[in-house]
């Protein structure tokens, strides 16, 4: 009777919603399943991790070693490489989700998520994509799993619309082989955008990149020892310890167009979200002048680019590595505590991922896949408590 009841109000009740099928929905859902608590995930995209399976470029591994990046209940395989590479770490998620019985619904795009104090619920209204339907769910539990990385940012430049290459985002492109003895140039120095100005120098691209900001500039080894140090020594110490390195490795990067913050690269990471690039190689490219460090872009004329510097050059392709923007505040309704306009916890770490009435966030700690997998266990425990 209750099934007929609920088939006939177009409502759907589970014991937890999970908007977002990312690692970090996945790892939610994985932990409930292992609790026996009945849970849904709700999935805009085509698949799960749509982010590494349709929106990375081929040459991306894993930044941290693999004891970093695993999830919860099911580790790298034994004769997987310290750095995974984009292929491997698919192959471990697609195992994960058929491991720990995971099953999202796809194509639904969540239009609002509003509470019930009087029946304690959740309400979620979601639009089937393919139909257009609008489908209705309902849940004691809500947890929001969209993501650092939600909503693609191209930012707005004068003149963009009269340049007459090709101008797409980072999540677009998948190697430099087409463009080999092009003219490319790179907007953003984070990690995507440092790898992919690297892979079209490797191809043979006329590579530039532009850097707007300082950042940090450190190796692979670096990061594992930071890892390692910072559950034993004091932040402070740790960021010290390795911008001593880093100037001691890479030297004066200021003859190159790069400056260092004043701020320490695990400092910036956690109060503003803003990661040190990790050089898999790019720095000795732009050392050798094979990708060119430029400023600011003022505006855009055709195929002509000005810059701060005042100097202008002419390129054949853009490619926007400029980040993401998150939407939850596009859809997520009566919560006044847990998350901020900008989708990020109001609560400090390690309180970031509980908020009131039933609502959890994960993957917002800026601790990458290893906070994501934290948060999951976390709430999965927490939901297990309460009922």
């Amino acid at each position: 009777m209750e099934d007929l009841l609920k088939k006939a109000i177009g409502k759907e009740e589970e014991m937890v919603i999970i908007v977002g099928a990312g690692p970090s929905g996945i790892a939610t859902s994985a932990c409930l399943n292992k609790l026996s608590i009945p849970n849904i995930v709700i999935e805009r995209e085509d698949c799960f991790a749509s982010l590494w399976k349709e929106k990375s470029y081929d040459r991306l591994h894993l930044h941290l070693a693999k004891q970093f990046c695993q999830l919860p209940h099911m580790s790298f395989p034994n004769e997987s490489p310290t750095y995974v590479s984009r292929k491997q770490f698919i192959q471990y998620l697609d195992d994960y989700v058929s491991q720990f019985n995971v099953k999202p619904l796809y194509n639904r795009s969540v239009e609002s998520a509003t509470y019930d104090e009087v029946d304690g619920k959740w309400y979620v209204k979601a639009k089937n994509i393919h139909s257009n339907e609008i489908e209705e769910y309902m849940a004691k539990f809500l947890v929001v799993a969209s993501g650092e990385t939600s909503d693609v940012y191209i930012p707005e430049v004068e003149g963009l619309d009269s340049f007459k290459g090709d101008v797409f985002h980072s999540t677009k492109y998948k190697t430099g082989e087409s463009f080999s003895n092009k003219n490319v140039l790179v907007v953003g120095c984070g990690n995507s955008g440092m790898e992919i100005a690297l892979d079209l120098a490797n191809f043979g691209a006329k590579t530039s990149i532009v850097v707007r900001n300082p950042l940090h500039i450190l190796n692979r080894e670096m990061v594992y020892m930071a890892l390692v140090l910072v559950k034993y020594l004091p932040l402070h110490m740790v960021d010290g310890a390795v911008v001593l390195l880093s100037k001691f490795i890479y030297g004066d990067i200021s003859k190159y167009g790069l400056n260092r913050p004043k701020e320490g690269p695990f400092f910036l990471k956690v109060k503003y979200g803003k990661y040190p690039v990790i050089d898999v190689g790019t720095f000795e490219k732009i050392k050798s002048g094979e990708i060119q460090v430029l400023p600011s872009i003022i505006s855009i004329r055709g195929d002509s680019v000005e810059f701060a510097n005042g100097k202008t050059h002419h390129f054949d392709t853009i490619i926007f590595a400029t980040g993401f923007k998150r939407s939850t505040s596009k859809w997520l309704k009566d919560d006044n505590c847990l998350l901020d306009e900008d989708g990020i916890p109001k609560p400090s770490f390690p309180n970031h991922w509980k908020g009131q009435n039933g609502l959890y966030c994960v993957g917002l700690s800026r601790r990458g896949l290893y906070g994501a997998a934290m948060d999951a266990e976390n709430i999965a425990n927490d939901i297990k408590a309460l009922l």
